[in-house]
């Protein structure tokens, strides 16, 4: 059988630059099913859901819905939610973690805020605190959306979960069906496609030390998609894997051509430039679309290391 997945794979479509966009990763646990688009759709109160939608809109923040791997019988309305935010900008990383019986009380989170990295409402509306555990791993799993996500997406989480990975939840959306099974790894917010238990477990195992494994990554949410493309790009031309060694401080240009700057924490400056594409030949987006499309894809043309004055100038 023909999936989004498959034909992608056999393609060998890039994920470069394919990442899901937010400085900040506000996470709420759901149990029970979701629909498609979850924050209205699913055990949560869709009219709450449409509130959070609205506050984080602009913001940097993405709302989410997770929930622990495994069946997902209705059991109705949990009496404790967990709830994570996460902020991925290099330098200004963190997870902070809470619980609550009243979701309405993200309302009171002040989201602007929380999208520059500033965790402050966080702690004092729902008496968050600094997370304490390992690294997350969010896998995508929702069939509403994309039925690999389900079919693909599921059986890893529930294997990570059986092998006692921690910190392994379920998500509703991640972008990027056609590279199911797709994970999100926080704090440093780097997402994967094609994803396999194995490499999953490196990818935790490297976060946990501060480090980012390259090799299937889509990139880091924390930039727009030809800023994720750069810095994957940096990371494999020089050899870096430092979580926080990395940032995207410049993009000119438009599409279909940018010029972007990576910065390292060292002092050192690259100049990359970046083409967008299309995919060919046309090609299913998901399994629920009904006419191909051909999906834009981030071509890195050239890699430059900048001397320090042209570093200054750029």
């Amino acid at each position: 059988m023909s999936t989004c997945t498959s034909v992608a794979r056999d393609l060998d479509e890039p994920m470069s630059g394919t990442a899901p966009t937010a400085r900040t990763w506000l996470l709420v646990e759901q149990p029970g099913p979701w629909g498609a688009k979850a924050l209205v759709s699913s055990h949560l109160d869709p009219v709450l859901g449409r509130a959070l939608e609205a506050a984080a809109k602009d913001t940097g923040v993405r709302v989410v819905l997770i929930r622990r791997p495994g069946p997902h019988a209705d059991f109705g309305t949990p009496r404790l939610r967990r709830v994570y935010a996460a902020h991925t900008v290099p330098g200004r990383v963190w997870i902070r973690s809470a619980t609550t019986s009243d979701p309405s009380r993200l309302l009171d989170l002040d989201y602007a805020a929380l999208g520059r990295g500033e965790p402050r409402s966080f702690e004092t509306a729902l008496d968050g605190r600094p997370h304490t555990g390992g690294p997350l791993a969010l896998v995508c799993t929702n069939g509403k959306r994309d039925r690999c996500c389900a079919l693909l997406g599921r059986p890893l989480a529930a294997e990570l979960a059986a092998s006692n990975a921690d910190g392994v939840w379920e998500v509703t959306h991640l972008g990027g069906h056609r590279f199911s099974p797709t994970a999100l790894v926080l704090p440093y917010g780097y997402a994967y496609g094609r994803a396999e238990a194995h490499a999953l477990k490196e990818v935790l195992h490297g976060a946990q030390e501060g480090r980012i494994v390259v090799e299937g990554s889509r990139g880091c949410s924390a930039w727009e998609r030809p800023g994720q493309a750069a810095e994957l790009a940096v990371r494999a031309a020089v050899g870096e894997y430092g979580a926080q060694a990395l940032t995207v401080v410049a993009t000119q240009g438009g599409a279909p051509r940018w010029e972007v700057t990576v910065a390292h924490a060292d002092g050192r400056h690259w100049r990359v430039v970046v083409a967008q594409g299309a995919s060919l030949p046309p090609r299913p987006e998901s399994c629920g679309a009904s006419v191909l499309g051909s999906p834009s894809r981030m071509d890195v043309e050239s890699v430059r290391e900048l001397s320090p004055a042209g570093a200054l100038a750029g």
